[in-house]
């Protein structure tokens, strides 16, 4: 017996599958583009706002040509134009030697000496809220991590901030007093990012001078900014190199 077949004229119905994304892994992942959060650049400004003219009161322009201090500048840019490359080359500078900044202010702290570099931050003569402002040095860092995170990793930041530092160490060294100059305010700074030894004192005498400048040129680069680099390389996702506005 024949089975019955009615024929329709239609093709029959096919089910697709939805395509679906494949996750993207967290080492590619976008950066957050929630952006610097509008609190953070007033707070931000306004501490910078208080903090240059009492810093140019107290130490005069050329405190500004510490690295530290030009990552300020270089910070105060990058939260408002939200520019992955300055805060990555801020990044790359500072977040090493602040650190331990930071552990040196530590053992002040506990009542015992690390190396020295915040002795000032002890010094009964400078006045409180002065050494109050200096208080960045521990928190700066913190701040450019987490632009970094938020903006991206520019991998230009290497050589961007190699170039700037280079330059600011010619600057510091054939323009600047050196260490041990006596100076009729006190208060100016001298040996300015070191160019003449770790001691504010006296010029280093264990190299000569132009020796321990190279050694400034060729030791920055590779024992702080390239780890650096290659930390912020590895945790960050890389910046798409564009602010917002563009």
């Amino acid at each position: 017996m024949k089975n019955n077949i009615v024929s329709t004229g239609q093709a029959p119905e096919t089910f697709v599958m939805p395509a679906t994304a494949s996750p993207t892994p967290a080492s590619t992942a976008a950066p957050d583009r929630g952006r610097v959060p509008l609190g953070v650049k007033l707070a931000y400004t306004a501490f910078m706002a208080v903090l240059v003219p009492v810093y140019w009161k107290n130490y005069g322009p050329t405190n500004f040509l510490y690295f530290c201090d030009v990552a300020l500048f270089v910070t105060l840019v990058a939260v408002w134009s939200e520019n992955a490359l300055l805060a990555s080359a801020a990044a790359v500078g500072i977040v090493l030697p602040q650190l331990l900044w930071c552990a040196d202010f530590a053992a002040g702290l506990l009542g015992f000496r690390l190396t020295g570099m915040t002795a000032y931050m002890f010094d009964t003569k400078r006045p409180l809220f002065l050494r109050g402002l200096s208080l960045f040095h521990g928190w700066l860092p913190f701040l450019l991590v987490f632009l970094v995170k938020r903006l991206g990793y520019d991998r230009r930041a290497l050589p961007v901030w190699t170039a700037t530092a280079w330059a600011l160490l010619l600057i510091c060294f054939n323009f600047l007093p050196p260490a041990g100059a006596a100076l009729a305010d006190p208060r100016t700074p001298i040996n300015v990012n070191y160019v003449w030894g770790m001691s504010d004192e006296a010029p280093q005498t264990w190299l000569p001078t132009y020796a321990w400048l190279a050694l400034l040129f060729t030791g920055l680069p590779l024992l702080i900014f390239l780890p650096t680099h290659c930390v912020l390389r590895k945790i960050f996702p890389r910046s798409d190199t564009h602010s917002p506005a563009e």
